[in-house]
């Protein structure tokens, strides 16, 4: 019996700091996520001479191997910003910006499509 108290407490102390470590590595996967998807934008701007219409372009044109998933959601659905080119002279659309879908707050009170 005493065993299984002892048994008992460590898990209930070990169990949310489990939770916890594991809920920071998917925040800090979503970040370099984001950062990797915002520079191959960028990338592919400076290369093209225009702003890519979709993450797919990226992907097609081998700036990303694939749709990062979204560690939060864990599907590879992102929400995708347009906006003018400013590179293009004819004003044309382009993919500025991706956020996550991911509805609720970090560990630090910050909203995921905030990142």
């Amino acid at each position: 019996m005493i065993a299984m108290f002892i048994l008992i407490i460590l898990l209930s102390v070990a169990l949310p700091t489990y939770q916890r470590s594991v809920q920071q590595a998917r925040e800090t996967v979503l970040k370099e996520n984001l950062f990797q998807m915002r520079r191959s934008i960028d990338q592919y701007a400076a290369d093209k001479g225009k702003l890519p219409q979709s993450l797919d372009d990226l992907v097609t044109a081998e700036y990303l191997r694939e749709k990062p998933v979204d560690p939060i959601t864990e599907k590879a659905e992102w929400k995708e910003i347009t906006g003018e080119d400013t590179n293009s002279p004819d004003g044309e659309q382009g993919l500025k910006d991706v956020i996550s879908i991911a509805e609720g707050e970090d560990s630090d009170g910050k909203k995921y499509e905030d990142y």
